[in-house]
């Protein structure tokens, strides 16, 4: 633990999904991880993992809007998803 995480305990709970459930995680307001919504406040502070990041950006490369259209359709259609774009908008 940094004192960062101490000092700066101002991230935003809201919810997320954990397979087909429905649970509370955190939106980093700062960090590398800034934006992004994860388990543990801590994990807003960690180092990049390099390893992934070069292949997420190849996978991205290849599958790019193939994977934009599978997420928008989920997003859409999956009724965890609606539940959890319908609780972080009444949380607003």
């Amino acid at each position: 633990m940094r004192i960062k995480e101490f000092a700066l305990v101002a991230e935003k709970q809201v919810w997320a999904k954990r397979g087909q459930s429905v649970v509370r995680k955190y939106r980093c307001t700062s960090g590398n991880r800034k934006g992004r919504v994860v388990a543990q406040v801590s994990q807003c502070f960690k180092a990049p993992d390099i390893k992934k990041r070069i292949n997420l950006k190849k996978t991205k490369a290849r599958l790019g809007p193939r994977m934009a259209r599978k997420a928008r359709r989920t997003k859409r259609m999956n009724p965890v998803s609606r539940r959890v774009a319908t609780l972080n908008k009444a949380a607003r």
